[in-house]
């Protein structure tokens, strides 16, 4: 029996929430941004909050960012290997 405890980095106050967008949405998505996925921000799937939402390389991960100045801000990232 193994006394290792596990910590998930989502349940963090200053780690913003993260979410893996299905595939079937990621197109749509890009197409309202007017963006290329090579135009996006990167995100390593190793990155602990990708690894928590089950992100692989290919996918894309919106995260949401509450700011007292700036409000509610939402980037999308685009998942890579590392």
């Amino acid at each position: 029996m193994s006394s290792k405890k596990t910590y998930n980095v989502l349940d963090h106050v200053l780690v913003p929430k993260h979410e893996r967008i299905p595939a079937e949405e990621a197109p749509k998505i890009l197409r309202e941004l007017g963006l290329d996925p090579a135009q996006l921000p990167l995100i390593r799937a190793s990155d602990p909050a990708a690894r928590a939402v089950g992100a692989r390389p290919g996918d894309l991960v919106k995260i949401t960012r509450e700011s007292e100045t700036a409000g509610k801000i939402v980037v999308y990232r685009l998942v890579v290997v590392g």
